[in-house]
């Protein structure tokens, strides 16, 4: 998860939501990402996805059973059905989203009992600092908007 919290500085720093994934196999990264949807212009550039594209390119497959993905954040949807389709071992996620979270937090498509693929998963590794990263970020952002120096944010 240190890693994966990497990645959400590197995110961050580049003014991006700050979420950070990596995909682990056999105790080595084979996949790290970090949020790119305004960098890239891509609304499918989150850090999980990003992460498993290169997990994917590395191992040469674009089925990662026996691989793992930490995430500093709960995934959304888009996210958490990626990880069913490449059959992921186990999700280790920091913070729960209660916006937009589907593990368990609004919608549960991990492990659907209607879906073909069942993972591992653990939630709140790390939670605390991969909270705070987030709020930290949101509160600069509607400061940003409040004082009318809103750079490149949103639509």
């Amino acid at each position: 998860m240190e890693e994966a919290l990497r990645a959400a500085q590197r995110a961050l720093e580049a003014g991006e939501v700050p979420v950070g994934a990596v995909v682990v196999l056999d105790g080595k990264i084979v996949g790290r990402g970090w949020n790119r949807n305004f960098s890239d212009s891509d609304p499918t550039a989150h850090a999980e996805i990003v992460a498993l594209r290169e997990a994917g390119a590395n191992i040469g497959n674009h089925r990662l059973g026996e691989c793992e993905l930490f995430a500093t954040i709960e995934p959304c949807a888009m996210c958490a059905g990626a990880l069913v389709h490449t059959r992921l071992k186990r999700l280790v996620y920091g913070a729960d989203d209660p916006k937009a979270g589907a593990v368990h937090s609004v919608m549960a498509v991990l492990n659907h009992p209607k879906l073909n693929h069942q993972m591992e998963v653990r939630g709140g590794v790390l939670a605390g600092r991969c909270a705070e990263m987030l709020q930290a970020f949101f509160r600069q952002r509607r400061e940003e908007q409040r004082t009318g120096d809103v750079r490149f944010w949103g639509c």
